[in-house]
């Protein structure tokens, strides 16, 4: 009778992938369902402050080109820094930072263009601007809620999992 002696040598324990949508995907599904959104609300709430409905259409899918532009360079930016916050997670604060820095940003791209495009001046662009700001704010602050409800936070914004002597907990 022979003994064999089996020393079990502990394998490497595999990352746990991210819960919810990460990377590109997530990004571009956020951006698709975000801007879709976008153009109904600001068609309807240009023609609310007295445009034409096909200027006004016209206004919204320029703006959203130029939304989609600024969301990916804008949150790319956020993402990076956010990866190296030693605080995890999306808090009312950092929620709040997210939508006045994209929303803020985009502000300084849309007003010169509205005011070109519906031959206005600028400070009546900028106060166009501000009304939308206003529901834009609200919508990008719950959207961003919402989409981290349904698809999970993004890489960046999760704590690494807890592990204890090398073996995850």
């Amino acid at each position: 009778m022979s003994a064999s002696s089996s020393s079990a040598t502990p394998r490497p324990v595999p990352p746990i992938p991210p819960a919810g949508l990460q990377g590109r995907r997530r990004r571009l599904l956020f951006v698709t369902l975000y801007e879709l959104i976008a153009i109904g609300a600001s068609s309807l709430l240009f023609v609310l402050i007295g445009q034409q409905p096909g200027e006004s259409g016209v206004m919204a899918v320029a703006a959203s080109t130029i939304a989609i532009v600024w969301n990916v360079a804008f949150n790319h930016w956020f993402e990076r820094w956010e990866a190296r916050q030693s605080v995890k997670g999306r808090s009312v604060l950092r929620r709040a930072v997210h939508a006045l820095g994209f929303e803020g940003g985009l502000a300084l791209f849309l007003i010169p263009l509205m005011a070109w495009w519906f031959e206005v001046s600028l400070w009546q662009a900028t106060v166009m601007e501000a009304g939308l700001l206003v529901f834009f704010l609200v919508y990008t602050y719950g959207f961003n809620w919402a989409f981290d409800r349904v698809f999970g936070l993004p890489a960046s914004a999760q704590a690494p999992p807890a592990t204890a002597g090398g073996v995850r907990l």
